[in-house]
């Protein structure tokens, strides 16, 4: 049974950057109701699917359900979403706090609140690839096949959507290496990963700006900066769906006094957020 109810909110989390802030609105009011009229019998994965819903159907973004999920969840996770009705969920052991590391998001100060028709661009292109080798997700196609018949599909879709196509399927692969890296305390190989990653979002997905408004690039000018400081010592990527808001960085702790003053020089005082991994995810917290 359902009523109305007062809710006082305050957050830290910087709106229309990148940093899933929908997603976490989405998770807090379900822990709301979960708490208040469910007897908290919703679990955390049907929280995050009902927000997805929220986003897609009454907020008109067409988000997958990672954001959500990550928000509800918590801590490290790896999540297969071949079933998106029963995603299956896996937390990756690894204790961040030793790794000598701090993960720093730098916010750029551009909004990316505007650009909902850049991000459904990503997922159509890449789904109009695999409606073109006759599947409805790229999920569904190898790569192999798909390499063999990129002169065919060179006539069905644009070229961007090739793009993005091969993103996807290194993505999925730098995944699988970034939680088995992090399983064998790796730290090395995973910032790897994470560093090749995000040379493939800027090359293949084309996520780091907008091509609306070209000649405003500062993602791009943020991650050049810390390739510049951090390269062979660190790891950087875009963060979030990209085209404007924040970058994230993986910073040797000695090392993080600096990164955090240039940063914040050039994109002013708190454009570097030094961020912890929440071992928890939505929570009722009672006094």
């Amino acid at each position: 049974k359902l009523s109305g109810f007062d809710a006082k909110v305050k957050s830290t989390v910087l709106p229309g950057s990148g940093l899933s802030s929908s997603a976490a609105f989405e998770v807090l009011i379900g822990r709301i109701l979960n708490g208040l009229f469910a007897n908290n019998a919703v679990s955390a994965i049907e929280i995050a699917q009902i927000g997805q819903y929220a986003e897609n159907v009454y907020f008109g973004k067409p988000s997958g359900l990672l954001d959500q999920t990550a928000s509800s969840v918590g801590t490290f996770v790896t999540i297969d979403f071949k079933d998106t009705a029963n995603p299956v969920i896996k937390k990756v052991d690894f204790d961040f706090a030793k790794s000598g590391y701090s993960l720093c998001i730098v916010d750029t100060h551009g909004n990316h609140s505007d650009l909902t028709d850049d991000y459904a661009a990503v997922r159509g292109e890449m789904e109009a690839v695999a409606k073109a080798m006759g599947k409805n997700v790229l999920r569904e196609v190898e790569y192999e096949e798909f390499f063999q018949s990129l002169d065919v599909l060179k006539e069905k879709v644009n070229d961007r959507a090739l793009l993005r196509a091969f993103h996807f399927f290194g993505e999925n692969e730098r995944v699988d290496k970034a939680v088995s890296s992090l399983e064998n305390n790796d730290f090395d190989s995973f910032k790897q990963a994470i560093t090749e990653s995000g040379y493939s979002s800027f090359l293949y997905n084309q996520n780091v700006y907008s091509p609306k408004n070209p000649t405003e690039q500062k993602l791009s000018l943020a991650l050049c900066i810390s390739e510049k400081l951090l390269k062979g010592k660190g790891a950087w990527r875009v963060h979030g769906g990209g085209f404007a808001g924040t970058i994230q960085a993986f910073v040797p702790n000695d090392m993080l006094d600096t990164y955090k003053e240039t940063i914040n020089r050039v994109f002013g005082d708190g454009s570097c957020h030094v961020l912890i991994i929440r071992p928890v995810g939505g929570a009722r917290v009672i006094d």
